[in-house]
């Protein structure tokens, strides 16, 4: 009878104890990544094709695709591909052609349909006009420096790796809403490749940025291999390590921005994410509450407090979650241009909305994707349904 009174106080602690030390290892692994590493000396440069799909003229469009054309690379070659000629990206990218002569820039456009995925669809139509055998497929909402290229291609001088992905760090606009959507990525999802990086995963591979030899992209079966996933960056690099090969995750940090309007636009993003993350994850989806330290340590704490000397501990691992939480707010803003405090605030609706989301995306199967709605299949691909 004792040990069942005092059984919900120790599972508490438990609780308290997982969410520290999970708390802890994140702030570790942000400062590791965050510390100086050499860098991989160019034997060669070989040219490179970038493939950029494209579809309607996001915010920033204009100036995230010309952060690509000023690479400070000796020789390389853009693609956009779009679907619709009506498309006003394709303004956008007409404009860029002339503002950059001395760069080969090709536009396709092409409405062929060769899967749920839209994205690969478009790949698929524009890998033709690729002129190079190195290949870098990157998302039209990111900005990158004229060093990008250099950095983000230099380990694929190893014949051991396969592939290459960067990290990302979202990049709100003003609206409350954007720059809680940004701590999403900023402060739950990026920290989570972090630690998995920090003990020697390499299954991360994110769409912002992916670099390969075309070689490497037949023996994997070709775009046409990922043409229903929903996660076909994931699915890449799946494929990839099942060649031998290795996915390296570059130092190299890709700006992405966030311009999201309201709560329902937030909602439905993070949805999607979440529903593609339980996609490729059933297992473990179950247990990623584990990551939500702030909301675990409060219920912990809630059932611990009130059983000395249980109590005394349960505050202490709450006090510690509480501050490696706030250093992981911090530390990715550390020497960036936003004020370390600006969204202090926000941290404990960020990470309520959070469980909301989470605890939703358990239920249901649809994503919504670029105004469409879609089913998500127990195997990662999915189904158009409107």
């Amino acid at each position: 009878m004792t040990i069942l009174r005092w059984l919900p106080a120790v599972i508490a602690v438990g609780s308290l104890g997982a969410a520290a030390a999970y708390a802890i290892l994140a702030v570790v692994a942000a400062i590791v990544w965050r510390l100086p590493r050499r860098r991989v000396a160019l034997v060669t440069l070989p040219p490179v094709t970038i493939l950029k799909p494209l579809c309607g003229a996001e915010p920033g469009l204009y100036a995230n695709l010309r952060s690509f054309c000023r690479q400070d690379y000796p020789q390389f070659q853009i693609v956009f591909g779009i679907a619709d000629e009506a498309d006003p990206a394709c303004a956008v990218a007409r404009q860029l052609q002339g503002e950059f002569p001395d760069t080969p820039i090709d536009v396709v456009i092409d409405s062929r349909i060769h899967g749920s995925n839209g994205k690969i669809s478009n790949l698929i139509n524009m890998l033709a006009a690729a002129r190079h055998d190195l290949l870098v497929m990157a998302d039209s909402d990111c900005t990158v420096g004229p060093d990008y290229l250099d950095r983000v291609t230099a380990p694929l001088q190893s014949p051991a790796v396969g592939l290459v992905t960067c990290l990302y760090r979202g990049m709100p606009a003003r609206s409350i809403w954007s720059r809680i959507g940004a701590m999403y990525i900023n402060e739950w999802y990026v920290p989570q490749v972090l630690l998995a990086w920090l003990f020697g995963h390499e299954g991360y591979v994110s769409g912002q940025t992916i670099a390969l030899r075309r070689a490497t992209l037949a023996a994997i079966g070709g775009f046409e291999a990922l043409a229903d996933h929903l996660a076909e960056d994931h699915q890449m690099g799946l494929r990839v390590r099942a060649q031998g090969l290795r996915v390296v995750l570059s130092p190299y940090l890709v700006l992405g921005e966030f311009h999201e309007q309201n709560l329902q636009a937030v909602t439905r993003h993070e949805l999607r994410w979440m529903r593609t993350l339980r996609a490729l994850a059933p297992r473990s989806m179950r247990w990623i509450f584990v990551t939500f330290s702030l909301p675990l340590a409060l219920v912990g704490l809630s059932v611990a407090a009130t059983r000395p000397p249980i109590s005394n501990v349960a505050w202490v691992l709450f006090l510690l979650t509480v501050a490696a939480r706030l250093a992981v707010h911090l530390v990715h803003r550390w020497h960036r241009d936003r004020s370390l405090l600006t969204d202090l605030w926000l941290v404990p609706a960020r990470d309520l909305l959070l469980c909301w989301v989470w605890w939703r995306s358990m239920f249901g199967s649809q994503v919504n994707w670029r105004g469409s709605e879609f089913v998500v299949k127990a195997d990662g691909t999915m189904r158009r349904i409107s």
